[in-house]
């Protein structure tokens, strides 16, 4: 028996995930509405998966993850969001599968299954955007600095005079930029990198 733990800051959705994962194999043991509550129950209850939601009050899911992998449950993060910075930073807290809300039930269960023995599961669309930011080469400072500026709305020009670099630079630096984020414009570059966790 797969004994798990539901958290997720929305009441509906703990008790409409309670009512799906209804298996021979499959046993809900308890559910939380935050991260800090996460932690607690699954100390008391000793689930083998938690489902874990990413945005909660309190403390959000990539925290609690990171605390609740050391003492034994897997977690397999459960939410509507799929950028490449949430996929990377719960995988990185420890999380053995990321799916998405919208996943089948039939998916949902054989992911519960795969996580308690041991697998990695990831929604065929993370898989993609999990690599890339594996693949990605960091940012320099410098080039940071000037998408930073970019997203600021600057011109070349601009960036040019804030940095006392020429013009030929600053366009230098943004097409070591585009190449790296496989991107061909600066809206791109910058919403490629806000995306992927490079730029705050």
């Amino acid at each position: 028996m797969i004994r798990i733990l539901l958290v997720d800051d929305h009441p509906v959705v703990r008790q409409g995930l309670r009512g799906m994962l209804v298996a021979d194999d499959l046993e809900v043991v308890g559910d939380a509405g935050s991260g800090a509550e996460a932690i607690a129950q699954a100390a008391l209850l000793k689930p083998d998966v938690v489902l874990m939601d990413l945005r909660m009050p309190e403390m959000d899911g990539v925290a609690a993850t990171a605390k609740i992998v050391g003492t034994g449950p897997r977690v397999l993060v459960l939410t509507t969001y799929e950028t490449d910075s949430d996929i990377l930073r719960a995988v990185e807290a420890g999380a053995s599968g990321y799916l998405l809300k919208d996943s089948t039930t039939e998916d949902l269960i054989a992911a519960i299954r795969a996580a308690s023995r041991g697998e990695t599961v990831l929604a065929p669309s993370m898989v993609a955007k999990v690599v890339g930011q594996v693949r990605t080469p960091p940012l320099s400072a410098r080039e940071a600095e000037v998408l930073r500026l970019v997203a600021k709305g600057m011109s070349n020009v601009e960036i040019g005079r804030t940095l006392f670099i020429s013009e030929a630079t600053v366009k230098t630096h943004l097409l070591r930029v585009f190449n790296k984020l496989g991107v061909s414009d600066r809206t791109a570059a910058v919403t490629t990198a806000l995306d992927r966790g490079m730029l705050q």
